[in-house]
Parts: structure tokens; sequence; C-alpha cells
């Protein structure tokens, strides 16, 4: 699937990570994954893999050190789809 536009890969990320988290929880751009959203390292691991597949990259696990949020993985791996 060819993301477009930021706002593209957000909406999707954010999609993604709304399958993930426990029902009732609403994921936005600014949430953060473990305090707001209470992601685990498991379902940490399942959002990579699931962009990976859907985006045709490779996600170094070092990425996510400084990624709280949606919008940050956003930020981090969008360079990661123009090396394609």
């Amino acid at each position: 699937m060819a993301m477009e536009n930021k706002q593209q890969l957000l909406d999707y990320v954010i999609d993604c990570l709304g399958q993930l988290v426990a029902e009732g929880k609403t994921v936005k751009p600014d949430s953060d994954l473990v305090n707001d959203l209470g992601l685990e390292s498991v379902n940490v691991m399942r959002l990579l893999m699931m962009l990976e597949d859907e985006l045709d990259i490779s996600i170094p696990i070092n990425i996510l050190m400084n990624v709280k949020t949606p919008e940050q993985l956003v930020t981090a791996i969008e360079p990661l789809i123009g090396e394609q």
C-alpha cells in the first residue's frame, strides 16, 4: 500500500493501534503508547510487523527508543518508506 502523505500514514498507524489496544481506548496522534494506550511490548512488536508488512519496509527496533506517540512513530518511519 502506498502512503501518499504523512496524514495517510498516521491514519493507518492509528487504525493498527486501534486493533491492538483494549476496547474503549481512544487512539489519538498524541496518545502515549504505554501510559495512555497501555500498549505492551508484544503489541508493539505486532504493530511493527503490521507496518513492515503493509509498507514493505524494515523497521529497526532502536527506532522506538524515542517514540512515545503515534505521531512520533510516523515521523520515525517516514524516511524508511522513501528508501524503497
